[in-house]
C-alpha cells in the first residue's frame, strides 16, 4: 500500500523555549507526526533570506519532512515561548516570511496529490497568505481529508475567518478552552460539550469533531454516529510545545491507513503523551511507542 500524502500548510518558525530555540509551528508539526506514523509528510511554507532560514530548512530535512518552502525578504519567525508548569504562553511576532505565502503552480500541484491536509487560522492572519491558502484548498482533491486545527492565538483570528476555513473543512479539531469561546462567538449556549460539538458537525456537514481537554480527556465524534472518550495519561510533563498537534497529526495517518477511530485515537493520545516527555515538538520517536493508557489501566 502506498503511503498517503499529508500536507500541512503554514506557519515554519523557531520556538524559542527557555532552554533554546527548537523549531516547529503548529501545521509542521502536523507533518512531521502524520509521517512518524506512516505517512509522507509535507510541508508548504516560508522562511526568510536569513540565518535563521538556511538553519530551519536544515532541520526539517534532518526530521524527514518534505518542505516545500519559499524564500523571500520577511525575516524568519520566531515565537518566544514561556512555560509556566510545562504549558506554553506564546508571544507571536507579525510581519514575518509565512504571513507573504505566494500562490504558485509549484504549490498547486503538491496541494493536488494530497490525501490529508492540515491547516489552522494563524498563518491566515494576514491577506496575502489568507488568499493563497484559500486558493490552495480549492484545488484539493475529492475525498482529502481537510483538517482544520483551529489552533487559536493571540488576536489572530475572527468569526468570518473560522467559518470560511471551517467551510473547507471535513475535521476540526478544538481544544476546551476555544470550545468556551466558539460557544459564545456562535451563540451555542445551554448545551453539553457533546452537544456543542455536534453542532459544528451539522451544521458545516464535518466528517469528525475532535475535542482535546489538556491533561483530562479527549474524545472524537465521527459523522456515522461513533464517538471514543479517553482519559489523558499522566505522564512526567517536560513542555506540552506540540503535543495537539502530534495527536493530529497521528490520528490522521493512522485512518488514512485504515485504523479503526478507537484505534486512531488510542496512537494519537500515547504520541501525545510521549511528546510531552520530551523537549520541543518533533521528538525522535522511540523503537516502540509506549503505550501510557494501557499502563494507567494497569495500576
Amino acid at each position: 500500500m502506498a503511503k498517503p500524502i499529508v500536507l500541512s500548510l503554514g506557519e515554519l518558525l523557531w520556538d524559542m523555549l527557555p532552554s533554546g530555540k527548537r523549531a516547529g509551528g503548529a501545521p509542521v508539526n502536523f507533518a512531521y507526526h502524520a509521517m512518524m506514523n506512516g505517512a509522507e509528510g509535507y510541508s508548504i511554507s516560508a522562511v526568510g533570506q536569513d540565518e535563521l532560514g538556511d538553519e530551519l530548512l536544515v532541520e526539517a530535512e534532518k526530521a524527514g519532512i518534505h518542505s516545500i518552502i519559499q524564500r523571500n525578504a520577511w525575516p524568519t519567525s520566531t515565537v518566544e515561548i514561556s512555560l509556566k508548569n510545562g504549558i506554553p504562553e506564546y508571544t507571536i511576532v507579525k510581519g514575518v516570511a509565512w504571513d507573504h505565502l505566494l500562490y504558485t503552480r509549484e504549490l498547486i500541484d503538491v496541494v493536488e496529490q494530497a490525501d490529508a491536509i492540515c491547516f489552522g487560522t494563524l498563518a491566515l492572519r494576514s491577506p496575502e497568505s489568507h488568499d493563497t491558502i484559500i486558493e490552495l484548498l480549492k484545488h484539493a482533491k475529492p475525498g482529502a481529508m481537510k483538517f482544520f486545527d483551529i489552533n487559536l492565538r493571540g488576536d489572530h483570528y475572527s468569526k468570518e475567518l473560522i467559518q470560511e476555513l471551517l467551510g473547507f473543512a471535513t475535521v476540526f479539531k478544538i481544544n476546551d478552552a476555544e470550545l468556551l469561546l466558539l460557544r459564545d462567538m456562535f451563540d451555542i449556549r445551554g448545551t453539553s460539550d457533546d452537544d456543542a460539538c455536534r453542532w459544528f458537525m451539522s451544521e458545516f456537514g464535518l466528517d469528525y469533531v475532535i475535542l482535546t481537554g489538556g491533561s483530562t480527556f479527549s474524545t472524537i465524534i465521527s459523522r456515522n454516529g461513533e464517538s471514543s472518550t479517553l482519559a489523558t495519561p499522566h505522564v512526567e510533563v517536560v513542555d506540552t510545545v506540540g503535543a495537539g498537534d502530534s495527536f493530529s497529526g497521528t490520528f490522521t495517518a493512522r485512518t488514512l491507513l485504515g485504523d479503526s477511530l478507537a484505534e486512531a485515537h488510542r496512537k494519537a493520545v500515547n504520541t501525545a503523551a510521549y511528546v510531552c516527555t520530551a523537549n520541543g515538538a518533533w521528538p525522535e520517536y522511540p523503537e516502540h511507542m509506549p503505550d501510557y493508557l494501557a499502563e494507567a489501566q494497569a495500576k
